[in-house]
């Protein structure tokens, strides 16, 4: 027993000078150096996340204008589907395999065709080889009217005419321009042919929409998305220094758009 005790290592208590240095150690600039490095690692890595999800998944959208009443309002602020249609991948022009092809009625977004910077929203009336035209107000595809319960009309009473709807006699069908003159108008034109590879859209505020009637048709290459639901909104005509915050239109947030 005693020769085991003998044996036994003894333990030493830290000095002071250990202590000391113990704590420098602790307290070196490389240990500040790796947490920041840590830092900068998990927000690298959360903006590349959202820049992926950005740019193939999802991005946010505002309506800037009333051309969509009532279905998108003013101050309404979407989320829009980008993989639905196959997201475009940047500096090459090239898209993913699309999920989906666009169809009669859908809502999308798209860049406009005058000036690629802008987005635009409208719903999509005319596919590849449909024959699209408008009396009176009523839009007809291949010659039957189409049921629209959504659109809206603001200025029935007038039916506005100009050079700006000169672009379509390039794509009239044969013949057509004797049954409507030669001066197509906001609310009587066509019919037309939509080419290959674009698409015809219009507004749902019939009256108060800058769409395909006037610029011609959408190259399915512009085609963003599809905008999913509103995730926030307000009244962008309120008397309020902060109407973001006063005048939520909060019976709108999550509404799913048709």
């Amino acid at each position: 027993m005693s020769d085991r005790a003998a044996t036994t290592p003894t333990v030493r208590p830290l000095t002071d000078a250990q202590r000391a240095e113990a704590l420098r150690a602790m307290n070196r600039p490389r240990w500040r150096w790796q947490a920041f490095a840590e830092y900068a690692r998990t927000i690298i890595i959360a903006f590349l996340l959202f820049v992926v999800l950005r740019t193939f998944v999802v991005e946010a959208f505002k309506i800037p204008t009333g051309s969509m009443e009532n279905t998108l309002l003013v101050g309404d602020f979407l989320l829009v589907n980008k993989a639905v249609y196959g997201a475009e991948i940047p500096f090459t022009g090239a898209h993913l395999p699309a999920i989906r092809h666009p169809r009669h009625g859908d809502v999308i977004v798209f860049k406009w065709p005058k000036d690629p910077s802008k987005n635009f929203v409208k719903r999509l009336i005319g596919l590849p080889g449909d024959t699209v035209e408008m009396r009176d107000g009523t839009v007809l595809l291949d010659g039957r009217p189409i049921p629209e319960h959504y659109v809206v009309h603001t200025d029935a009473s007038t039916d506005p005419s100009g050079e700006e709807f000169a672009w379509q006699r390039d794509f009239m069908v044969k013949g057509a321009e004797a049954s409507v003159g030669e001066h197509p108008s906001r609310n009587n034109w066509g019919p037309l042919v939509v080419p290959d590879k674009n698409y015809f859209v219009l507004g749902d505020n019939r009256d108060n929409s800058y769409d395909s009637r006037y610029w011609g048709f959408v190259p399915e290459s512009l085609v963003t998305g599809e905008p999913m639901l509103v995730y926030y909104s307000y009244e962008r005509n309120a008397k309020s220094a902060y109407p973001w915050l006063t005048h939520i239109r909060w019976s709108r947030l999550g509404t799913r758009i048709r």
